[in-house]
């Protein structure tokens, strides 16, 4: 029984995470940060909700894919989370009025030859 409870907590801020990110994509102005809001909110919100499975499963197999589960997101997510946002750069996408600093243009990646 407290397992299932601290499974559902696990869950439940999984949720939370993940309904936090979709305020993120909706509210923020450029793509850069709905970026970060996206991969926080797919890196914490899918790690809580499969932390939670694995809490309830225990040490089943289904408890261990969860597991990887986890792995996987917490191992794919930055590095495609770098590549969109590298490749939103290259294509001169620009950043928000808001945006203070750009440190991609301060390297020399865009310069022509």
């Amino acid at each position: 029984m407290i397992r299932q409870m601290i499974g559902m907590v696990f869950i439940w801020v999984g949720i939370a995470f993940d309904f936090l990110g979709v305020l993120g994509l909706v509210r923020l102005p450029d793509v850069y940060t709905r970026l970060q809001a996206a991969t926080k909110c797919v890196t914490f919100g899918t790690a809580g909700l499969l932390f939670g499975i694995f809490i309830i499963k225990g040490f089943t197999s289904f408890g261990f894919k969860a597991l990887l589960g986890i792995a996987f997101v917490f191992f794919t997510s930055p590095v495609a989370a770098h590549a969109i946002s590298r490749a939103a750069h290259r294509g001169r996408i620009p950043l928000a009025k808001e945006s203070v600093i750009d440190l991609y243009e301060a390297d020399d990646e865009l310069k022509e030859e």
